[in-house]
C-alpha cells in the first residue's frame, strides 16, 4: 500500500547533508535515525507536533468533502466549473480520480503513519511520553473512524509497515472498529490524558483531553449501534462538568471569539500571531464568504462594520430545503435560524447589501450563511486576499455530544434522558422544551444545530436516509439575481445512487499501484 511518509528527521538530515556537500565542508558526527530519536521529552514533543500538524494539514479538504456530500449547501462559486472537483462532490458526478477524495484518503494514512511512529518508537518512561502515546492512539482511531465510515473497506494499519507490506488488501470493517475501540480505550485508561479544570479552561483544551477520547469512543459506539455502551460513554463526558453549551451570541460559535470555548471538544489550533500569519493561512473562510464582487456594500448599515465585504468566493450557499427545515421547527424569526442563515431580503433590509444589477450568484437560491460570515475581527491582520483568519478549525463541539447521547438513550429506551439532552440544545436556541422526543426530532435537531459542520453525510448514510435525502442532488442547480432563483443547470444523471455512494471510491492512485486492493461496489 502506498502511504505518504512524514519523516521530519529524514528531511532535516537530507537538507543538512546537501548544504554541507555543496559547501565542501567535511561532515562530522551522526544526525541520528528513527531508532535513536524518540528518547527525550523534547524529541517526543517534536514528534507529537508533527502528528498534530499532519492532522491540521488535512482539515481543508476534509471539511469540503464531508459538507459538499451532504444536502445543506450548494457548491456555488463563480460559475459552472469553478473548482469542478468540489462541484462533482456536491452533485454526485465524481469518480475515482476526484482530487479531494484522494487527498482526504491519503491524509488519513499520513496521520496513521505519524501516530504509529510514536506508538512504536516511544518508550513510556515519563509523563510527557505517556501523554504523547495516548494522543497518538487517539489520532490513529480518529483516522480509522473516517476511513471506515467513508470508505468502508479501506486497509486497517495498526503498525509501521515493512517494505514488503506496502500493498495492503482491503480492510474488514469489524477489524477497523475493534482497533478504534482499543485505541480509544487505551488512551482513556492510560491516565495520561488531562481533563479540563472547568468548562472555561482554554489552555488544557488545546490538546486532546480524556473527554475528547470519550466523546469519540461514544461516537464510535453510536455508529456501530452499541447503544448502551454509547449512552454510558457519552454520559461520562456530560457528567464530567468540563463542558457546557456556549452562552455567548450563537452566531459567534464558529468565530475566533469562541475559540477553545466551553463547547469545544476538538479544534485545530490557529494562533493569533502576526509574525507567523502566513504559515497557517488557509482558504476555507474566503471560499465560503459571500461572492462580494457581485454585491454592493456601499450602503451597509451601521452595526455591520465588522463584516468583511472585500473578498469572497461564494461557496457553501444554504439550500432552500435547509431554510424550510428551520422554519418548520422554529418559524421564520427563530433565534437560531437568524443566527445561522439569512434570506436575501434580510441581507438587503437589515445588513444593507444588495446584488449588483445584471449579476447573479451561481449555486444559490437566495439564502446566505451567517454563522460562518467573514469578519474583520477574525483576521490576524487585514490583507486584501482575506485568508489570515485565526479561527480554530472546528471538528467536534459539545452540542454534538449531547445529540449523540440523546440518540443513544432513545435507542436504548430511555426517552426521558434523550428529551433532557435535546431540550438543552433547544433551550440555547430559545425554543420551547419538548415533552418527549422521537428519532425524527433528534435527526432534525442535529441538522439544524450542526448544519455545514461536517457531520450530516455520515449520519444520513448510517441512518439509511441518504438515498431519499440526496437522490435529486445536482439534477438542478440554481442561480439568484436578487429577484428570484432560476434553474441555471440541469443534468438528470446526477444524484446519489443507492448501492454505490454510501461508500466513497478507493482513489485510482491507490488502485493503480496496489494489486491487492479491490474497488468499492459500483465504482
Amino acid at each position: 500500500m502506498k502511504i505518504k511518509y512524514i519523516l521530519f528527521l529524514f528531511i532535516c538530515a537530507t537538507a543538512l547533508s546537501g548544504c554541507i556537500d555543496k559547501l565542501d565542508i567535511e561532515k562530522h558526527g551522526n544526525v541520528g535515525s528513527q531508532d535513536d530519536f524518540y528518547e527525550t521529552d523534547e524529541e517526543v514533543l517534536q514528534a507529537s507536533a508533527a502528528l498534530y500538524d499532519q492532522w491540521y494539514a488535512g482539515y481543508y479538504d476534509w471539511y469540503f468533502l464531508k459538507n459538499l456530500l451532504a444536502d445543506d449547501v450548494w457548491c456555488g462559486g463563480g460559475g459552472r466549473g469553478d473548482n469542478a472537483f468540489y462541484e462533482q462532490l456536491n452533485e454526485y458526478s465524481f469518480g475515482t480520480e476526484n482530487s479531494t477524495v484522494e487527498s482526504v484518503y491519503s491524509n488519513m494514512y499520513s496521520i496513521i503513519y505519524c501516530a504509529n511512529l510514536i506508538i512504536e518508537k516511544v518508550v513510556p518512561d515519563t509523563d510527557v511520553k505517556k501523554r504523547v502515546i495516548a494522543e497518538a492512539k487517539f489520532f490513529r482511531a480518529y483516522a480509522h473512524f473516517e476511513l471506515v465510515t467513508l470508505w468502508g473497506n479501506a486497509p486497517v494499519i495498526d503498525h509501521l509497515l515493512e517494505m514488503d507490506e506496502y500493498h495492503q488488501p482491503n480492510g474488514i470493517p469489524a477489524e477497523a472498529w475493534a482497533l478504534i475501540e482499543q485505541d480509544l480505550k487505551e488512551a482513556i485508561d492510560s491516565d495520561a490524558l488531562p481533563s479540563k479544570s472547568d468548562p472555561y479552561d482554554q489552555e488544557t483544551g488545546i490538546r486532546i483531553t480524556k473527554e475528547t477520547a470519550q466523546s469519540y469512543l461514544g461516537k464510535a459506539y453510536v455508529f456501530q449501534e452499541k447503544w448502551p455502551d454509547a449512552a454510558t460513554m457519552l454520559d461520562n463526558v456530560i457528567n464530567s462538568g468540563k463542558y457546557e453549551l456556549y452562552t455567548g451570541s450563537y452566531d459567534n460559535l464558529l468565530h475566533a471569539v469562541a475559540d477553545n470555548c466551553s463547547e469545544s471538544i476538538l479544534e485545530g489550533q490557529i494562533r493569533n500571531d502576526p509574525t507567523n500569519a502566513w504559515a497557517r493561512y488557509h482558504m476555507q473562510h474566503i471560499m465560503v464568504a459571500w461572492r462580494f464582487e457581485f454585491m454592493d456594500a456601499s450602503n451597509i448599515h451601521s452595526g455591520y462594520d465588522d463584516l468583511v465585504t472585500s473578498t469572497g468566493y461564494g461557496f457553501f450557499n444554504p439550500r432552500k430545503e435547509l431554510y424550510d427545515a428551520f422554519t418548520e421547527r422554529e418559524g421564520a424569526d427563530g433565534y437560531r435560524l437568524t443566527q445561522t442563515m439569512l434570506t436575501y431580503e434580510q441581507v438587503k433590509n437589515n445588513v444593507g447589501m444588495t446584488i449588483v444589477d445584471g449579476k447573479a450568484l451561481y449555486g444559490h437560491q437566495g439564502y446566505f450563511m451567517w454563522k460562518n460570515r467573514s469578519l474583520y475581527s477574525d483576521l490576524i491582520y487585514y490583507n486584501a486576499f482575506n485568508v489570515l483568519q485565526h479561527i480554530n478549525n472546528r471538528v467536534m463541539r459539545y452540542a454534538e455530544v449531547l445529540l449523540l447521547a440523546a440518540e443513544a438513550h432513545l435507542r436504548n429506551g430511555n426517552t426521558g434522558k434523550a428529551t433532557e439532552y435535546v431540550n438543552q440544545i433547544r433551550s440555547r436556541a430559545q425554543l420551547t422544551p419538548l415533552g418527549s422526543v422521537s428519532m425524527d426530532d433528534i435527526k432534525v435537531e442535529k441538522r439544524l444545530e450542526l448544519c455545514a459542520e461536517s457531520v450530516r453525510f455520515q449520519d444520513l448514510v448510517r441512518w439509511g436516509d441518504a438515498p431519499a435525502a440526496l437522490a435529486t442532488q445536482g439534477k438542478e442547480v440554481y442561480e439568484f439575481n436578487g429577484t428570484g432563483a432560476t434553474v441555471r443547470y440541469t443534468n438528470s444523471n446526477f444524484g446519489f445512487q443507492s448501492g454505490k455512494h454510501e461508500l466513497l471510491p478507493i482513489p485510482s492512485t491507490e488502485i493503480n499501484v496496489n494489486p491487492n486492493i479491490e474497488q468499492n461496489p459500483g465504482w
